[in-house]
């Protein structure tokens, strides 16, 4: 009997007992020993692929969230991008209307708006020079009437003399102007000669001496109001109107000389930067090349930027 045991069940119907084989028992015991193994493996599988199964909810989490975000920014970026697209289509009209601009300051300053080898930048220092230099030329070169212009009453050239009624050449333009009317210097100058001028009929005289070989000279003034050896820079008061001298009435006589040749003041007192380049086809005795060239580096500090009172009103 060593080789079995017995298992007694007690229940309503009375006692049982049965004899099993000691292998039965151990093989019950190495049956619990694997079935308790394999609980315990399930288990831990299980809570490893739950833990797994988490991370991957978090990891979809981030991702999903990573997703949403990224959206956001690429709709950001559409967003900037468009903006960008509509602002460079902005710049590009600016950038045309600015050319376009840029071509007609070139045309009116008598440049050649049509150079494709120039870049825009290029083509804004070459202008921003040539202004400086117009500048400069409007600066030291009698340019406008130096009175408020109400018209001419005796041109340049053959008249008949109001005074001595004879016929002679006219050496200057008589320009309209009550008595007093102020007179400004049409450009930087020195001043030559001021005063009293009984031989040459002008009464009262200012002479300027302006550079490059340009004087003006002003007849028939009432009141002198610089000296010999003064400075005068354009714009500066030099005298008032009058009817001194060999005169019919209150004028102003206006004369503008170069190397001695007298010119015709009227295309000087229309000479502005607005038509700068018309003097040069209309006054044909000064070689203006070669002053441009002589000017070219030159350039007058803070020229004077305002139209000269003696501008307004001019037609």
């Amino acid at each position: 009997m060593n080789n079995h045991f017995t298992i007694t069940i007690h229940d309503d119907n009375g006692v049982k007992q049965i004899n099993l084989h000691k292998f039965v028992k151990k093989a019950l015991f190495y049956a619990s020993i694997f079935s308790l193994f394999l609980i315990l493996f399930a288990s831990a599988t299980i809570l490893y692929l739950k833990s797994n199964i988490d991370e991957i909810h978090n990891k979809k989490r981030n991702i999903e969230k990573a997703y949403t975000t990224l959206q956001g920014k690429n709709k950001a970026l559409k967003k900037t991008t468009e903006d960008i697209k509509n602002s460079l289509l902005v710049k590009k009209k600016e950038f045309d209307d600015l050319s376009e601009s840029l071509s007609k300051i070139q045309t009116i300053m008598g440049l050649s708006p049509d150079k494709e080898d120039s870049s825009l930048q290029e083509r804004i220092d070459f202008t921003k020079l040539t202004s400086e230099h117009m500048a400069t030329m409007l600066q030291l070169i009698p340019n406008g009437s130096p009175v408020e212009y109400h018209g001419i009453t005796s041109k340049f050239g053959l008249r008949m003399h109001p005074t001595l009624h004879r016929k002679e050449f006219h050496r200057g333009t008589d320009l309209r102007a009550k008595l007093n009317t102020p007179v400004y210097a049409p450009a930087d100058a020195m001043v030559e000669y001021a005063g009293l001028h009984v031989k040459s009929g002008f009464g009262r005289l200012v002479i300027l001496d302006h550079a490059f070989g340009f004087k003006t000279y002003y007849g028939h003034l009432n009141k002198v109001m610089v000296k010999s050896g003064r400075f005068v820079r354009k714009g500066d008061l030099i005298a008032y109107t009058g009817n001194s001298g060999l005169s019919n009435g209150p004028h102003l006589h206006y004369e503008i000389r170069f190397m001695y040749n007298v010119l015709n003041p009227y295309w000087f007192i229309k000479w502005t930067m607005d038509n700068y380049n018309e003097i040069f086809k209309k006054e044909k005795k000064i070689r203006w090349q070669s002053l441009i060239t002589a000017t070219a580096n030159l350039k007058v500090q803070k020229p004077t930027q305002t139209p000269l009172l003696s501008q307004q009103g001019r037609k």
